[in-house]
């Protein structure tokens, strides 16, 4: 296959680095306050017994800071002023769970998908997952995984999925030494935002023909970058000779006897999945411990190479999906720079032993980098509307190369001090920096 040219035009460059030097500079502490001033994504974390809302949202969004940038809470107190770890502990115990993170992460979602400008980057039916690998130290190195694709070192995976707008919706925490594919149906089933998915990219590790199976079964279409695809075989019906020019590609026919006798089992299972009788990586685990000869397992197996064989020939001969599938892919790269950066006390290792601490880090990291997303998203539709004021309009076509996952205006280091007094009123926002080359001349004094 002839390798794609790039589809980032040059004038699109002079767009990105136009609007990214007009974003206001901003601490991380003071674009939190600002988004749950536009959302309230804070009311989500009640207490656990009475279901009140926090009283003090700056202990509450400190505390959620703390798990983003993996800081510890004794840490977070003594680079937070007027605040004790007796305190952020408290909070933590009581208003910090799955559960809440889940719904403040939908409402910021939700904000990203209903904003008009985010829908120049997608419609949200489609998302690539990727997992992000964190080195396990200290305390947790005993927990961590060896897989000898990251080096000899334990760590653990955060696994994301990401919408077209770049919002991250699911995460999850999974083992390194666990293949990607398991956890790919997980977050577009068991999401709680408004996002309905129809397209999903991975890369190579993020399939199976169970899962392409599954995929199939439940009304989604899995796009994979493949990376050994000259290695991939075919699967067709009848006697592969009727296929002459597909020859050294055939791998075999496909056994339609496997798939009639057990149709009944399959449907059922996929029933029991998409109802959440049970999750969909538990049954995808499962499926892959069983004998050959199990019978279910062996029929999804058979399916999978259906949907895998028609998936292989329309990558082929489609460039826009091939297309469109790298650029998802990259989408989920350029969050998980943004991950990378905002994860990155203790040397951005993951120290934390018990399995639930380290669930509340990958939370508390993708809550904020979805506020980030969020924050960037409303800022850049202001530059742009800037620009147009200003007399230099940009043109509507480059908009879509915008991306909303950048961070070299956030403070993310120092003092995390929660300054009331630079909140914004409701309605108000920060002034944008100058457009370049329009900034007034200063006369020297003669």
């Amino acid at each position: 296959m002839t390798p794609l040219d790039a589809a980032v035009p040059e004038a699109a460059h002079a767009l990105i680095d136009q609007t990214s030097v007009m974003l206001p500079r901003v601490k991380i502490t003071e674009l939190l306050m600002e988004v749950d001033a536009w959302t309230d994504f804070t009311r989500h974390f009640t207490h656990l017994k009475t279901g009140e809302t926090a009283k003090d949202k700056t202990l509450l969004l400190t505390t959620l800071l703390a798990d983003a940038i993996n800081l510890a809470l004794t840490k977070m107190a003594e680079a937070c002023p007027s605040t004790t770890y007796a305190k952020l502990s408290w909070l933590q115990a009581w208003h910090i769970r799955d559960e809440t993170y889940s719904q403040a992460l939908a409402e910021l979602v939700n904000a990203q998908f209903a904003h008009p400008f985010a829908a120049r980057w997608g419609d949200g039916s489609t998302s690539p997952s990727d997992g992000q690998r964190f080195r396990a130290g200290s305390k947790a190195e005993s927990t961590g995984h060896v897989n000898p694709k990251y080096g000899a070192e334990p760590g653990r995976m955060f696994y994301t999925h990401i919408s077209d707008q770049y919002a991250p919706f699911y995460p999850n925490l999974v083992n390194v030494g666990v293949r990607d594919s398991t956890y790919v149906l997980d977050g577009l089933l068991y999401h709680e935002s408004d996002l309905r998915i129809q397209e999903h990219y991975t890369d190579t590790n993020g399939f199976t023909d169970h899962v392409f199976a599954l995929m199939h079964l439940l009304g989604f279409r899995l796009a994979t970058r493949i990376r050994d695809l000259s290695d991939m075989k075919l699967y067709v019906p009848g006697n592969p000779k009727d296929y002459p020019a597909l020859a050294s590609m055939i791998g075999d026919t496909y056994k339609e006897k496997h798939i009639r006798r057990n149709w009944d089992e399959v449907l059922r299972l996929a029933t029991s999945i998409r109802q959440g009788s049970v999750t969909a990586s538990l049954m995808l685990r499962k499926l892959g411990s069983y004998p050959r000869q199990n019978g279910p397992a062996v029929a999804l197996r058979e399916i999978g190479r259906i949907e895998r064989t028609l998936f292989i020939l329309d990558w082929l001969q489609n460039v826009e999906l091939r297309r469109r599938v790298h650029a998802g892919l990259n989408k989920g790269e350029a969050r998980n720079a943004l991950a990378r950066s905002v994860f990155f006390y203790r040397l951005g290792e993951i120290r934390d032993r018990s399995f639930e601490a380290q669930r509340y880090r990958a939370s508390g990291l993708n809550l904020v980098t979805a506020a980030i997303v969020l924050w960037n998203t409303v800022y850049l539709e202001r530059a742009v509307q800037t620009m147009h004021a200003r007399g230099v309009p940009a043109d509507a076509t480059l908009l879509p190369y915008l991306s909303p996952p950048g961070w070299e205006h956030i403070n993310l280091t120092g003092d995390y001090a929660w300054q009331q007094d630079r909140k914004l009123q409701a309605g108000k926002f920060r002034p944008l920096r100058p457009l370049p080359g329009t900034e007034p001349r200063i006369r020297r004094p003669s």
